[in-house]
């Protein structure tokens, strides 16, 4: 079963507040995870990796360079689901 965009923007802010401590609340749809969010790379993988085993999907490496801001992670975990 599909999760919609707001499930897994939840779960998305969960997964980044284990990694980083950001707070649930700042990690919205716009926000961008290396301008805004200010996550390394080496944290970005790590949130693609539990990512990918929270929603069953995955992320291919060549992927993870176009996830520029949360919507984008969001909008292709979406998608990825079927």
């Amino acid at each position: 079963m599909a999760l919609s965009q707001n499930e897994v923007l939840t779960g998305l802010a969960e997964i980044v507040n284990e990694e980083t401590g950001i707070d649930t609340e700042s990690v919205k749809m716009e926000k961008s995870f290396v301008d805004d969010l200010d996550i390394d790379s080496i944290s970005m993988m790590t949130i693609v990796v539990n990512a990918e085993e929270k929603f069953s999907v995955k992320i291919p490496d060549d992927e993870v360079k176009n996830l520029i801001t949360v919507g984008d992670a969001v909008n292709f975990i979406t998608q990825a689901q079927g």
